[in-house]
């Protein structure tokens, strides 16, 4: 809405606005550093330090001997689009499924869906890891002060220490800007650089060759045998050029020795034929647009536009003076025995900011997969890929964008959904029969949207709708009507078409529902004791419709068209099924009150009803709200868990929704203590899944980060809430700059566990009512003008 000069004044007179020479200085950044740092190299791809540019990754190992840099780039894809994916008998055999599903024949259902629905993922293909990049240097003396960082504000990775008495200095950083991973060697004394450059020893395909004396170059195919056919993939090259700064320079057919130089400096750069690119002329016109550049020049850039993004947002959750002069990895591992560190999980939060800012930018050709931009080579081992999982894994890496202050990361995303619909046309008409686009459980950069190839999970068709809710999430943050229209309205509206022909009418209840389709990964035991995992609205697909179609009406009603589609969505919205209490007290998770056949299991899909989603809270559905509660608990209890980091990040969300701060920090204590490594990056556990051991996942930096915004602000329910789930454990403390829907910028301090003052920026104007505790009051903003208030303006009355 608008605000007046004289509504503002009105609006805020009872407001206690602090005085000038009150008001705190809210938008100085702490000068706390934020890094992560070590006291050794790292002995393996989980300790090695992620830096990136929203397309070329790197992982620094920080060797004294050998520098090592694992290179990724986002699009080493393998894989090709593929007209198989399909099954081609899909359609003729639905009605009868639905069938079987309908008289409860759920196993010989799930026999033809298995015969019929899962889909072909004969040219799937797999994210891979480039190559590995090695710095071997001549000197092999003892080291002391050795320290290895990642320094978050700056987003560079620096190594130090002292040899035979001269310091010796590395930094390494991927600029957005220069488009090109950089690294910087120096030392104390002059001529003391002296090392070989090359390349470890590759594991896809490929040819490392020299150009001059100065530059290296890998050419390769990202061809791979498990997830495609060995003759499926994207070409790319890599470039790298040295600047030596004095000594000599030589080449021999696969690397490049420096020898006795004052400095160095080696630009990285890297392309591929993705989209119908030619990686050899991007990676020449890169490097030659690099030429006349100096690397202060190049540094200062990379700061300029990192910053840009990072310093947007700065938080203080307390100290532990003692606890933070230790290297992270020994921060970590005392918090694990139960040692008390409010810093970490602050510098946790950061590092999800960071990891999406690194990962995801606006000029990104593909969004977050799995792994980010970062590949240990572990899940592209898997059967289940490093590929963009739509059932859960995706959406969580984008969880901290908005609230994060880090909107346009999301960029990426919304330009990959505009693809993934085109494909989504052909599987809604050839496997359904229906208009629209859907899209199922898992797709590539391929335009893969059928359903996946196994029971339990395959069959989830509003994997799209939940991907695309992170336009409607955009949307709700920044009120951006032009947005509405021209982005979020057409994915939404052609979607709902495809439901509103996909759906039929539950025979018993007149419920319209989806299905076959299961609740992701999750069986359950039918009334004669088999396993089955497929039937006839599941709750997840009642929930994630549910949203699709309100966002339809509103979207609808806001640009004044489509009434008489808004009719239709309405009505379908009324004949959904409710969301319903089963016989232990739970949240049902399929339409009939079935038992898991894995009490145990990791996945708790259904509860996406109270986050991401906000159809489940404890002010407006207090029944649901306390369901929920004893469907994680039954969940958690069980002896044989199955955590994951994914997993346990939902917790820390899960409970924050449910005020309930000191669980929130319970789990995520949880998340760092036994689903992070000592670098603090986040994994899904061995032992979980079919993994054999630890792999990286982003998704649980990203959606722990997410659930620490929600702990200190939540906006989901049409009021600003300060502080609703603080725990004890963070008594004093502040943030600067994390964002509530309706395009607020929030800034908030407090002690001894409580607010002493908030303060609002609006990008657009507008009245807002904001809650701390069980007060109210309304907050009226004129746009770009900052307000601060104290605790005792609300109203507890």
């Amino acid at each position: 809405m608008t605000t007046t000069r004289r509504d503002f004044v009105r609006g805020s007179a009872a407001l206690a606005v602090y005085p000038p020479r009150l008001l705190p200085a809210m938008t100085s950044l702490p000068t706390r550093k934020t890094e992560l740092w070590f006291s050794k190299p790292a002995s393996r791809w989980m300790e090695a330090l992620p830096i990136g540019n929203g397309r070329i990754g790197g992982m620094i190992f920080g060797g004294v001997s050998m520098e090592s840099i694992a290179l990724t780039e986002s699009t080493v894809w393998s894989g090709a689009p593929s007209d198989r994916n399909i099954n081609p008998t899909a359609f003729e055999n639905l009605g009868r499924i639905r069938e079987l599903m309908f008289a409860g024949k759920y196993a010989e259902g799930g026999d033809l869906c298995k015969e019929h629905l899962l889909g072909h993922p004969d040219s799937f293909g797999t994210n891979l890891p480039m190559a590995t990049l090695q710095i071997a240097f001549d000197d092999i003396a003892p080291v002391q002060n050795y320290r290895r960082s990642l320094n978050l504000d700056e987003a560079i990775a620096h190594v130090d220490y002292t040899q035979g008495g001269l310091s010796f200095h590395r930094e390494i950083f991927s600029s957005n800007t220069d488009d090109a991973l950089i690294a910087r060697l120096t030392c104390s004394k002059a001529k003391s650089i002296s090392c070989t450059i090359s390349f470890a020893k590759l594991t896809l395909p490929g040819k490392v060759t020299t150009e001059g004396d100065d530059t290296l170059i890998l050419r390769g195919q990202a061809f791979e045998h498990l997830h495609s056919n060995g003759k499926q993939g994207v070409e790319f090259e890599a470039h790298i050029r040295l600047r030596a700064e004095g000594g000599v320079v030589t080449s021999r057919e696969e690397s490049i020795t420096v020898k006795n130089a004052d400095a160095l400096t080696i630009l990285v750069v890297i392309s591929t034929n993705y989209g119908g690119a030619d990686p050899s002329k991007r990676c020449t016109q890169t490097l030659q647009a690099l030429r006349h550049k100096t690397v202060t020049q190049l540094r200062s850039a990379h700061l300029e536009d990192h910053r840009a993004l990072y310093r947007r947002v700065a938080i203080d959750l307390g100290t532990n003076p003692a606890a933070e002069q230790r290297p992270t990895d020994e921060r970590r591992k005392a918090v694990q025995s139960g040692g008390a560190d409010p810093g970490l999980s602050a510098l946790f939060f950061q590092y999800g900011r960071y990891l999406t800012i690194a990962g995801s930018r606006p000029n990104s050709p593909l969004p977050l997969a799995l792994q980010g931009i970062w590949n240990d080579g572990l899940a592209s081992s898997m059967g289940w890929t490093d590929d963009f999982h739509l059932d859960i894994n995706t959406e969580q890496n984008y969880w901290v964008a908005e609230v994060g202050n880090l909107s346009e990361c999301q960029s990426p995303l919304f330009d990959f959904i505009d693809a993934m619909r085109v494909a989504g046309r052909i599987t809604a008409r050839k496997m359904y029969g229906a208009p629209g686009w859907v899209s199922h459980v898992v797709t590539n950069p391929w335009g893969f949207t059928a359903a996946g190839w196994g029971l339990g999970w395959g069959i989830f068709p509003t994997g799209g709708v939940w991907l695309s809710l992170q336009l409607l999430e955009h949307y709700r943050f920044t009120a951006d009507k032009q947005f509405m229209k021209q982005r979020l309205y057409p994915v939404f509206k052609e979607a709902a078409e495809f439901f509103l022909a996909y759906m039929v009418q539950h025979p018993q209840h007149g419920w319209l529902v989806t299905g076959p389709a299961v609740s992701p990964e999750n069986w359950f035991l039918t009334p004669d004791g088999k396993k089955c995992s497929e039937s006839m609205g599941p709750t997840a697909d009642r929930v994630l419709v549910h949203s699709l179609l309100n966002a339809c009406i509103e979207a609808s009603t806001t640009l004044g068209i489509d009434e008489d589609f808004r009719a239709k969505a309405k009505d379908a919205l009324d004949r959904l099924p409710p969301l319903q209490i089963g016989k232990h007290g739970q949240l049902q998770e399929w339409l009939e009150d079935f038992d898991e056949a894995e009490p145990n299991h990791r996945s708790t899909t259904h509860l996406i009803a109270l986050y991401p989603e906000h159809q489940i809270s404890p002010a407006k559905t207090p029944a649901l709200a306390q369901a929920a509660r004893i469907t994680i608990e039954r969940r958690i209890s069980q002896p044989n868990w199955e955590d994951s980091e994914w997993g346990r990040a939902n917790l820390v969300n899960y409970y924050a929704r449910l005020l309930d701060g000191e669980a929130a920090h319970k789990h995520l204590i949880g998340l760092l203590s036994k689903a992070a490594e000592d670098s603090l990056l986040t994994y899904s556990r061995g032992g979980v899944a079919g993994a054999e051991s630890n792999i990286f996942s982003l998704d649980g930096n990203c959606a722990g980060a997410a659930g620490i915004a929600e702990m200190l602000l939540q906006s989901h329910e049409e009021e600003i809430h300060l502080l609703p789930a603080l725990p004890s454990a963070w008594p004093q403390g502040s943030i600067h700059g994390l964002c509530a829907r309706g395009g607020v910028q929030v800034s908030l301090s407090w002690v001894a566990g409580k607010l002493i003052y908030a303060s609002f920026k609006s990008k657009l104007g507008g009245t807002h009512k904001v809650r701390y505790g069980t007060g109210t009051t309304q907050v009226s903003l004129i746009k770009d003008r900052e307000v601060t208030v104290r605790a005792r303006s609300f109203n507890h009355g």
